[in-house]
């Protein structure tokens, strides 16, 4: 009975903790990053297997999107530089995903009860997005950076070119391929260790 009940406070704490968690302290690390959330190592594998996108790629659009915050809205517009006025667009969660576009791949893909502050969820966004974007504008999964363009102009604006003149945006861009291939290469080096099952301790 005592037993038991350790068992149950300790799974407790687990969950609580999982729900709590904020933000990796390191994020220049993938294996860092992964081996303190072992589940996100299994949802960007699902991912890949899903939709073909490296979990680099997928890191990487999380890392500049949100900086990996669950919660992360876009900054509100002030008013008179002081007064909170409303938020530039929806965009909210992980992959900073608009309503719109989160509806678009909930209907599309019928996974319905899908949270934007879910980690497997928003990375499944990430890879199903990418896909549209080959589909629709002929990238491929293994360019970030024509992905991010595409990610934030959308794909009617990708193909009109609309990101030409947007340095800040084109920056970005090539931030997101410098992280995806930075990522990839730490993985490959910790795959094996991250694929361990973790021996709980009671």
């Amino acid at each position: 009975m005592v037993i038991r009940s350790l068992i149950i406070g300790v799974l407790g704490l687990v969950l609580l903790s999982g729900c709590a968690s904020g933000p990796p302290d390191q994020v220049h690390d993938a294996c860092l990053i992964l081996e303190d959330n072992r589940s996100w190592w299994r949802d960007l594998q699902r991912t890949e297997r899903r939709w073909g996108v490296s979990p680099g790629t997928q890191l990487a659009f999380l890392k500049k999107e949100s900086s990996f915050n669950r919660n992360a809205r876009p900054a509100r517009r002030r008013l008179l530089g002081v007064i909170p006025g409303a938020r530039p667009s929806s965009a909210f969660g992980y992959a900073q995903a608009l309503d719109g576009t989160w509806d678009w791949y909930r209907e599309d893909t019928g996974r319905r009860g899908a949270d934007r502050n879910d980690f497997g969820d928003a990375v499944d966004f990430i890879g199903w997005y990418a896909n549209k974007s080959q589909r629709l504008s002929g990238i491929s999964l293994n360019d970030p950076y024509s992905l991010y363009l595409a990610y934030h102009e959308g794909h009617g604006g990708y193909n009109r070119r609309t990101y030409r003149n947007k340095d800040w945006l084109l920056r970005a861009a090539r931030t997101v391929q410098t992280d995806a291939a930075r990522y990839d290469n730490q993985i490959s080096r910790c795959e094996r260790r991250l694929g361990r099952r973790l021996i709980p301790f009671f």
